[in-house]
């Protein structure tokens, strides 16, 4: 064979193998595309029916009712995962993503009843209106003022409980109980309800307030739960003022307990308030009757000089600053006045035995005066 011959069919044969491979390149590489195709309309479709599905009621024959507490300044998220939790929606991020897509906001603090066969239009539809499905079987109403003792009889006088004071009493004292309060309320319980000194762990800190329930019997358990939802809702927003001036949390609360027994409006509670600062930075004993009567663990009409000797950790004659813990529960308005005192150059204050007006000074000198004029 001529080397001309040799050389076209090895050209031949070289171009021929050269197909073959493209060929076989063609075949995987429309392959490898087929499959990701397939993957991706695939994925696509398991997403789209997972987020339909997520959409859907949990359970659309179940039409049983689930009590539901939104508290005071939940946002969305949280709202989203207090439902997920408990059963009322599949997945709070579908949830999330439907409100923000619809626009939706505005919702409301309080105690819902949903359920299970609710779709997410309903749901959003309760808690923009603020509307409660159902009605509460009875309320508790706390006033202001009062102390521990105090909040379990109003609780165990209630005809819809079956304890009694003095099992309240035992179960908000029992130290294993508190320690697991203090895990479920990090930002608000702290070691310092624990100290030694301390009469009750959580005196002071069950909020005055009218709670309502929604089913008879609650536990104390539940009541307490409750109780301590509201007092973080309102307290904790006041932690960075409490902060700022070197308190914590707890003192802060203390701090209002005081303002609470020692004045009712709201103007006289921020100027007691500042004239209880002034004394704190004069170094100056806060010397306030309530804490007296704590110490005594009794009610009296008037203090008397002998009451003032009482060796407590509570009574402000015997100690520098504030007492160990707090003496009563307290209205909103005294931990701002505690958070948010009146400056003022005032170190004395005295209220009318007349009227219950209440007069200041700057000088124990005409603080005797005002004493001499008003009291009786």
């Amino acid at each position: 064979m001529s080397d001309s011959n040799n050389f076209e069919k090895k050209y031949k044969d070289r171009a021929k193998k050269r197909g073959d491979e493209a060929s076989l390149v063609r075949k995987i590489v429309i392959t490898i595309l087929t499959i990701l195709l397939v993957i991706i309309i695939g994925g696509g479709v398991s997403g789209y029916l997972y987020v339909k599905s997520a959409m859907q009621p949990v359970d659309a024959s179940d039409n049983s009712e689930i009590a539901i507490n939104v508290p005071m300044g939940s946002s969305t998220s949280q709202i989203a995962e207090i439902l997920e939790e408990n059963g009322v929606i599949e997945n709070s991020l579908i949830f999330r993503f439907y409100t923000k897509f619809k626009n939706e906001s505005g919702f409301q603090a309080g105690e819902y009843s949903f359920s299970a066969a609710m779709t997410f239009d309903q749901i959003i539809e309760s808690l923009k209106t603020g509307k409660v499905i159902r009605d509460p079987l009875f309320k508790v109403t706390i006033p202001e003022g009062r102390n521990l003792e105090q909040i379990a009889a109003i609780y165990a006088e209630s005809p819809n409980t079956n304890f009694s004071e003095a099992e309240f009493m035992e179960r908000a004292n029992d130290e294993e109980y508190v320690q697991s309060l203090k895990s479920q309320f990090p930002s608000l319980l702290t070691d310092e309800i624990l100290q030694e000194d301390i009469r009750y762990p959580l005196e002071g800190y069950l909020f005055a307030s009218t709670y309502q329930f929604y089913s008879d019997n609650p536990s104390i358990e539940a009541i307490i739960q409750k109780m301590l939802e509201q007092t973080r809702d309102v307290v904790v927003p006041y932690k960075n003022a409490f902060e700022d001036k070197n308190m914590t949390i707890h003192e802060g609360i203390t701090f209002a307990s005081l303002l609470e027994n020692e004045a009712r409006s709201e103007e006289d509670r921020k100027k007691i308030a500042g004239v209880f600062y002034n004394r704190l930075d004069e170094g100056m004993p806060l010397q306030t009757d309530p804490t007296v009567l704590y110490a005594l663990g009794k009610h009296k009409d008037r203090v008397l000089y002998e009451d003032l000797e009482v060796e407590s950790p509570y009574n402000t004659y015997q100690i520098q600053g504030l007492p160990v813990g707090p003496i009563s529960n307290f209205n909103k308005n005294a931990l701002v006045a505690a958070a948010e005192p009146a400056e003022n150059e005032y170190l004395y204050f005295l209220a009318s035995s007349e009227d219950g007006t209440v007069y200041y000074a700057e000088t124990l000198e005409k603080h005797n005066k005002l004493k001499a004029e008003h009291i009786n």
